[in-house]
């Protein structure tokens, strides 16, 4: 079962996806992350628990990179699952996101 928790932790917002994120939800993993970072200076997406990510998925997370570098935000992936950073890497995008293992890094990006 897939799904997305947000809660406000440690002075950031963090956002928690699981299950697979492909085309049938991504659209509302998209909205969470930019409605978050409209609200909030710093937003972590948490990957822990996600066994699956499909290329709108990593759109999604591309769309909050980009919307939080140009706010001059903080945006970081937390605690990425092997599966998803299996992605990342093909991508190449594990590069470019910044990935932590703990949600309180988040705020001092």
């Amino acid at each position: 079962m897939s799904g997305i928790e947000c809660e406000e932790r440690d002075g950031i917002v963090l956002i928690r996806l699981r299950g697979e994120v492909d085309l049938s939800w991504s659209q509302q993993v998209r909205h969470a992350v930019l409605e978050a970072l409209e609200k909030n200076p710093a937003v972590g997406v948490e990957l822990s628990e996600v066994s699956y990510i499909d290329s709108s998925g990593i759109a999604a997370l591309v769309e909050g990179f980009q919307s939080a570098r140009s706010r001059g935000s903080r945006f970081a992936l937390v605690a990425v699952s092997d599966a998803v950073r299996a992605v990342l890497e093909l991508a190449r995008l594990d590069r470019v996101f910044l990935i932590v293992a703990d949600p309180a890094a988040v705020a001092g990006v």
